[in-house]
């Protein structure tokens, strides 16, 4: 079951991603881990993906698709994979669909989360990510059990730069130019399929499965 993650950043893809990895046990494979393993490490992957980050801009295609195509080939992604995050743009998912093509492969589902802006701009001011392990809550609907602290590692939570909702304003307008062409590429591919993201993430969880087994 390979899966495609889509919906604009702060609609929530990321833990229904996770989600999903549980119940499949497959692996959930999100860039954006990636680039914050890569900027932790202060490695030159990283200093670029973070200039780029932090002024709400999409990080380039060069820096992202040979990661992912490598990753996906790994021994965990025999039984299938999620991609959170990757594809943002029509040039990446031709990209992806040319390298699945050589690979033998191809996307089954592309679930989109369907979340307006006001929504998002609101939700995402509310999100708080660890300093130490990365781990992200949200001080509404996914709080940690001590205030400002992570409950995996125990240290401490910040606001993150691009969940600013100046940040988050510009991140949507980036991404209705430059993601959005995407619904359209996986609607005409057959595989596109649509959730209300703006339920309890629970009832969003359950729609995706229903669509995953129906």
């Amino acid at each position: 079951m390979k899966i495609i993650m889509l919906g604009a950043p702060g609609a929530g893809k990321g833990t229904q991603a996770k989600m999903l990895a549980d119940k499949y046990e497959i692996p959930h494979i999100s860039t954006g881990d990636i680039f914050r393993a890569n900027i932790k490490n202060e490695t030159e992957l990283g200093k670029k993906a973070k200039e780029y980050m932090d002024k709400g801009l999409l990080v380039p295609d060069e820096l992202t698709c040979n990661l992912v195509v490598d990753r996906i080939q790994q021994e965990d992604c025999k039984k299938g994979y999620i991609l959170d995050g990757f594809p943002r743009t029509i040039p990446q998912a031709e990209a992806l669909d040319k390298a699945l093509t050589e690979l033998n492969d191809k996307i089954d589902y592309a679930i989109n989360v369907e979340v307006p802006d006001e929504n998002i701009v609101g939700r995402m001011s509310g999100r708080r990510a660890c300093v130490g392990c990365g781990a992200t809550y949200h001080i509404v609907y996914n709080p940690t059990k001590e205030e400002g602290i992570c409950d995996r590692c125990g240290k401490e939570l910040i606001l993150r730069d691009d969940d600013k909702p100046e940040t988050v304003q510009k991140r949507l307008n980036v991404y209705h130019e430059q993601t959005q062409p995407l619904i359209d590429f996986y609607k005409n591919k057959g595989v596109l399929k649509e959730v209300d993201g703006t339920v309890d993430m629970n009832d969003v969880f359950n729609a995706i499965v229903k669509v995953l087994e129906s």
